[in-house]
C-alpha cells in the first residue's frame, strides 16, 4: 500500500506517505493533518470537494477541517465563495499555488476584498497554499493549510501537495457515496448541480433546453442511484461525494 502511495504522491516525505497508508479511519486522516499542519508551522487546514460553478457556500463542499466553526459560518453569511480569486482558480486548474490574503483577495469582481482578509486575519490564516488534488476515480478535490508564517518554500510545496492527494485519496475511499459517481450520466449531474443552486425543474428546463418532463425524469432518477429520499437530500449527497465538482 505505501509503494501505491508513493506513485500517486512521490514528493511525499517517507514518514508521511507510510502514515497514510496505515490510517484505518477519517478521524485518523484528521489528526494526520492537524500533525502535518503543526509540522509545517501551519495553524490549520481544509479538505474540500472542489465547489461547481453554481455554488453558494464553502461549507457543503468541507470534507475535514480544523476550521473553526465560527469562520466557516462567517465565510458563508458573507457570500464569500461567489467571487474568490481561489476558488475561481481551483476550478480551472490543478497547479498548486500560495496565497496571501490582502494580494490574493485584492482582485475580487464582488467588492469584499475587505471582509475577506478581515476574515482570514482575525483567524490566523492571512497566508498560506492551496494543492489541488484528485483520486483514482478523478474525483477533484484540494487541501488548503494557512497561518502566518513566512511564505511556503518550493520544497515545502511539492511535500504538501503530495499529501493533498493522499489524503483526498484516503477520505474518499472511506465514504462510500463517492462511488457512485461513475453510475450518474452527464444529465443528472448538470439537473442536481442547478438544483443545488436552487433553480426549479421549470428554470433548470429553460436553462438546460430541455422539457420539464425530462428534467423531472434525469431528477428522480439521480435521487434514486444515491439512494435518497427527497431531491434535497439527493443534492447533499451529491456534494459530499464531489460529484457536482
Amino acid at each position: 500500500m505505501t509503494e501505491h502511495l508513493a506513485k500517486l504522491a512521490p514528493t511525499t516525505p517517507a514518514r508521511w506517505a507510510r502514515r497514510f497508508a496505515d490510517v484505518g479511519s477519517e478521524h485518523e486522516v484528521a489528526s494526520l493533518l492537524s500533525e502535518v499542519a503543526k509540522d509545517y508551522g501551519l495553524a490549520g487546514y481544509l479538505l474540500i470537494n472542489v465547489p461547481s460553478s453554481t455554488s453558494t457556500e464553502i461549507s457543503a463542499h468541507v470534507l475535514m477541517t480544523t476550521w473553526p466553526a465560527e469562520m466557516l459560518k462567517d465565510y458563508d453569511r458573507d457570500g464569500l465563495i461567489l467571487g474568490s480569486p481561489v476558488i475561481h482558480r481551483l476550478r480551472r486548474s490543478t497547479n498548486p499555488f500560495a496565497y496571501e490574503a490582502d494580494s490574493t483577495n485584492s482582485s475580487r469582481p464582488d467588492g469584499k476584498a475587505q471582509l475577506a482578509i478581515r476574515l482570514f486575519g482575525r483567524y490566523g490564516m492571512p497566508r498560506g497554499a492551496y494543492f489541488p488534488a484528485h483520486n483514482p476515480l478523478g474525483r477533484r478535490g484540494a487541501l488548503s493549510f494557512g497561518g502566518d508564517r513566512a511564505a511556503l518554500t518550493h520544497m515545502e510545496m511539492a511535500e504538501l501537495n503530495g499529501i493533498a492527494n493522499l489524503a483526498f485519496t484516503k477520505v474518499t475511499d472511506f465514504r462510500p457515496d463517492d462511488r457512485v459517481a461513475a453510475s450518474l450520466s452527464r444529465r443528472e449531474v448538470e439537473c442536481l448541480s442547478w438544483a443545488s443552486a436552487g433553480k426549479t425543474s421549470v428554470e433548470i428546463s429553460g436553462i438546460l433546453g430541455l422539457s420539464e418532463y425530462t428534467v423531472n425524469h434525469y431528477l428522480n432518477r439521480a435521487t434514486r442511484k444515491l439512494d435518497a429520499v427527497n431531491r434535497v437530500q439527493a443534492v447533499v449527497k451529491a456534494i459530499r461525494a464531489g460529484l457536482l465538482n
